[in-house]
Formats: C-alpha cells, sequence, structure tokens
C-alpha cells in the first residue's frame, strides 16, 4: 500500500544510471514551505562531502525546502572533485525545484572512491515526477537493502513519515544509515534539535549490524507546519515511535541476516551503561554468529557485557535468552535443546539484569551469517 506523505511533502525518483543494476538511483524529497529541521550526521573522519555541506548548512540555522539523494556512488574520498559534484547535485535541484541553493540537503550512499557521475545527476534530476506518495523515493535509495524501510504515526492530526535506508556499514557512531523523517507539525526549531539528538541516541545509535561506521551517514527530520501546532509532550514520542521502527527495520535487514535481534538491559549504573552494554551484545561477532546457529552461548554474551565499559559484578548479573534463564550469577541449569528450538524464530530477545541500578537500554542488531561475506566479497565487483 502506497505511503503518503504528510501534508505540503512530495517525493519522487528516476532511474540515472548511476546504479550498475539500472534500478532507480536518483530522488528528491521536497516540502512546499520552509521547514525547520535537525539533523545528526556520521562521526567517521572520512566523511563524504555530503556531510561536510551539511553540517555546514546545519549550523546556518537556516530553513530547509528539499533533500536530493543518489545511491549507488557515495561521492567519498573523491578530492576536491567530491565537493564540487556534492555542490552541483545540490545547484541542479535547488535550480529544479526554484528554491535557493543553501535551502537544499544532499545525500550520497553506494561505492566509495569513485567519481560521482554528474551529469547523470544533471540529466536525471530534472526527470523526476513529483507525487504526494513516499514508496518511489523509499526504492531509489536503496543498495545492498532488500526492502524499502518506511513508518509513519499520527498526533492529532498532525503526521509523521519516515524513510530509511541501510543494510550493512551500520554501527553506532551517528549516524548508521540514510533516515529521512517529515512531518506537517508546527514545531520550534530550537526544540526539534534539541529532542532530535537524544532521540537518534536512544534509537538509531542503537542499531548495529557489523562494526562499521560508514562516511555517509545521516539522520534528518524535517517539520514544515502545514498541518498547525500540535502538543510537543505528545509529538516527541511519536516521532521517537517512528525512528524505533525504521531502526528495528534495518537490523532486521542486515545483510545476509536471517534474525532480528533485540537486546533489553536493565539494572545498569546510568541508562548510558545500559545503552552501552546492549550495543556491545547486540555487535559480538561470537555471539552473533552463535545466533545464526542457534547456540545459547551465554558465555559470549558475558564477555561482550565485561567489554563494554559498563560497571557490574557478575556475581549480580542475569542473562536470558527467549525468556530462559541461562546466568544467574553462575551457569544455571537448563534445557540445551529447548533453548536452542526457542531461538529457531525470526526475532529472538536478549535480556540482561546487570544488578547495579536503575539505567535501562535497548539495542537491536541481527545475526552473522555466511550471506554476510558474500554480499561484501562481491559488492564493488
Amino acid at each position: 500500500m502506497a505511503v503518503r506523505l504528510p501534508r505540503g511533502f512530495r517525493a519522487g525518483a528516476t532511474r540515472a544510471g548511476i546504479k550498475p543494476s539500472g534500478k532507480p538511483d536518483l530522488a528528491l524529497l521536497v516540502s512546499g514551505l520552509p521547514a525547520s529541521w535537525a539533523y545528526v550526521a556520521t562521526q567517521n573522519r572520512a566523511a563524504a562531502p555530503s556531510i561536510h555541506r551539511g553540517r555546514a548548512l546545519y549550523a546556518q540555522g537556516g530553513a530547509l525546502r528539499a533533500v536530493v539523494v543518489n545511491a549507488g556512488n557515495a561521492n567519498c574520498a573523491t578530492g576536491e572533485r567530491g565537493f564540487l559534484d556534492d555542490r552541483r547535485m545540490a545547484e541542479v535541484a535547488a535550480l529544479r525545484l526554484g528554491v535557493p541553493v543553501e535551502e537544499v540537503l544532499t545525500a550520497s550512499t553506494g561505492v566509495i572512491g569513485v567519481p560521482l557521475p554528474v551529469e547523470k545527476v544533471e540529466t536525471g534530476l530534472p526527470q523526476i515526477e513529483l507525487t504526494p506518495y513516499a514508496d518511489a523515493f523509499a526504492e531509489a535509495i536503496l543498495t545492498t537493502d532488500l526492502v524499502p524501510k518506511v513508518a509513519e504515526a499520527e498526533v492529532e492530526g498532525a503526521r509523521i513519515v519516515g524513510i530509511a535506508k541501510g543494510s550493512g556499514m551500520i554501527h553506532p557512531n551517528m549516524a548508521t544509515m540514510l533516515a529521512f523523517v517529515v512531518t506537517d507539525a508546527a514545531l520550534p526549531q530550537e526544540a526539534l534539535r534539541e529532542a532530535w539528538r537524544g532521540i537518534v541516541d536512544r534509537t538509531f545509535n542503537q542499531v548495529t549490524v557489523d562494526g562499521d561506521t560508514s562516511t555517509n551517514d545521516l539522520a534528518l527530520v524535517m517539520a514544515n507546519g502545514a498541518y498547525g501546532a500540535v502538543p510537543l509532550e505528545a509529538f516527541f514520542p511519536a516521532l521517537e515511535a517512528v525512528a524505533r521502527e525504521l531502526a528495528r527495520k534495518i537490523a532486521r535487514d542486515g545483510e545476509g541476516a536471517t534474525k532480528l535481534m533485540t537486546v533489553r538491559v536493565v539494572g545498569a549504573g546510568t541508562e548510558e551503561e545500559a545503552r552501552r552494554a546492549a550495543r556491545a551484545v547486540a555487535g559480538s561477532a561470537l555471539w552473533k554468529a552463535a545466533l545464526y546457529g542457534n547456540d545459547p552461548n551465554w558465555g559470549r554474551i558475558l564477555a561482550a557485557l565485561g567489554n563494554s565499559g559498563a560497571r557490574f559484578d557478575p556475581l549480580r548479573v542475569r542473562i536470558q535468552v527467549q525468556g530462559i534463564p541461562l546466568y544467574a550469577g553462575g551457569a544455571l541449569p537448563f534445557d540445551r535443546e529447548r533453548a536452542s528450538q526457542a531461538m529457531r524464530v525470526e526475532e529472538v530477545e536478549v535480556f540482561v539484569d546487570l544488578g547495579e541500578g536503575q539505567g535501562e537500554g535497548v539495542a537491536w542488531g541481527c545475526d552473522l551469517t555466511e550471506g554476510y561475506v558474500k554480499i561484501n566479497a562481491l559488492y564493488t565487483t
């Protein structure tokens, strides 16, 4: 079913010939009104020109009208040309829409180190047909993803729609993918920016697929006010719910994955320690491999916790997988075959109580399979 965008937003995509597959690869997301916005980008020091330009626009504090995205080429590590090509992509989009170039954000995803065929952007952008629906945009921004990722919510009549891509090179260091969230609610930019950082930390920054943080990742939210004001105390939880759903979908679609892993940690000294501990378990290659093999090897979970930096006494820790107690200050007697059978599902939950305090956190990941190796062994060839 087509997902309709909030009032005042339109989107579209085309086949510009950037992806070798010939699939849609150039997309526009547009607001008919100037939008307040919040933005968090990767901390990777090898960040792409699109990230540098986005940070500069963000610091200026102006409104945003559009995002132009190319998929198939990261336009990263391409020297000074990369910065010029990124600027040109924004200019072509601005001309197409009749808006200032400073109100157009750019995003790129794909192979690193290959110059962007900007002439294909120049030819393709005028061909994009804008509609009130998210589907074409969501499809065009994919790379190794198997499925588009869209989530939506409503707050007292105002709508929120989130679109994301991400499957590999996913690890917390904000961001962990490309995510674009739009709403027709009227929101003060300062309040939106203050809230978005925490929402990202609790959702997108709690996803890990392979321990690698991309050079191009970002998470954006735009609010154009076409509906009007809504209570912030109702809006921000709904915004976080959309981000959380997208984060889960990214983890479930991890490259080669067969299972979604949810790790819940309670009893930590602080919320940050709980999130850190949960991420460590979700990111453990050893535990991810055990998850794929349906092996309730709790020792790998405990080892990951011990390497997370979270404070705890192993004698007070409790570990459960699929609700089955495996460890409580020491190994517990449990039916290994029953536990293994319980893990043979599409979503597996790991529960940990560190026994230290009131801090809680959740992280999402996936199993590690032969499929991940095959995808990344063949990606550029």
